[in-house]
């Protein structure tokens, strides 16, 4: 069999893109998906295989041990993650503590609402008829999300690269960046690490190139 060809057009988005894109996402179906995501760089099985009962709203934990996805066209719910490193508790702050007790309001609410046709299974990342939100809705509706308010297209998977981003400008180093994204090697965050880079040389040599422009229009006077 022919070797599985890696995708190696990950892009990501900038803090200010970041804001805009939490921004954008209120009131939307993918609102808690997309915030969960960027915070805590999830993947997008592991975002909504998040559970009630992986919350611990006492200790302020949220456990990554279950995750859903799509094969084929059947959707599979598992107890287990992509690999052994994936699976962590991660501390949940004060932020996301009150946002994840807004959203299960809001679920118990539209449960009473819909007494005979709510399906509660326990997920955090439903629609409102507490069905599951499936990975394809995920990823096809995050494009329309995209489009619909001009910002540039990325893959829903490119939040997490977005949220090593994220990291790197609030000035965490790559071991930090490696130990919340779970990466299971360093040489993964080396990797993405080094596009992060590029891109902050492509910066300086803009800079350089507009100051080094205006030195030779000078020196043309």
């Amino acid at each position: 069999m022919p070797k599985k060809v890696k995708y190696t057009g990950a892009k990501h988005y900038n803090e200010r893109q970041i804001e805009q894109l939490l921004e954008i996402s209120k009131d939307n179906p993918l609102e808690i998906v997309i915030k969960l995501t960027l915070f805590y760089g999830l993947r997008r099985s592991e975002v909504l295989g998040l559970r009630w009962k992986s919350v611990d709203f006492e200790n302020k934990t949220l456990a990554i041990n279950h995750t859903v996805v799509t094969i084929g066209k059947n959707t599979h719910m598992r107890d287990q993650t992509k690999n052994d490193s994936s699976f962590t508790v991660f501390p949940i702050p004060n932020e996301i503590i009150l946002e994840l007790e807004r959203w299960k309001c809001k679920q118990e609410e539209l449960k009473l609402l819909q007494p005979n046709d709510y399906q509660d299974e326990g997920y955090i990342c439903t629609k409102h008829n507490g069905e599951l939100i499936s990975p394809n809705f995920v990823s096809q509706h995050f494009k329309v999300l995209l489009k619909r308010n001009g910002m540039p297209h990325i893959r829903f998977h490119d939040l997490r690269h977005s949220s090593a981003s994220y990291l790197k400008a609030l000035g965490f180093d790559l071991k930090d960046i490696q130990v919340w994204l779970r990466h299971k090697d360093i040489q993964t965050t080396l990797n993405l690490y080094t596009h992060l880079d590029m891109e902050a040389k492509t910066g300086i040599a803009d800079s350089l190139d507009a100051r080094f422009k205006s030195f030779q229009n000078q020196a043309k006077c």
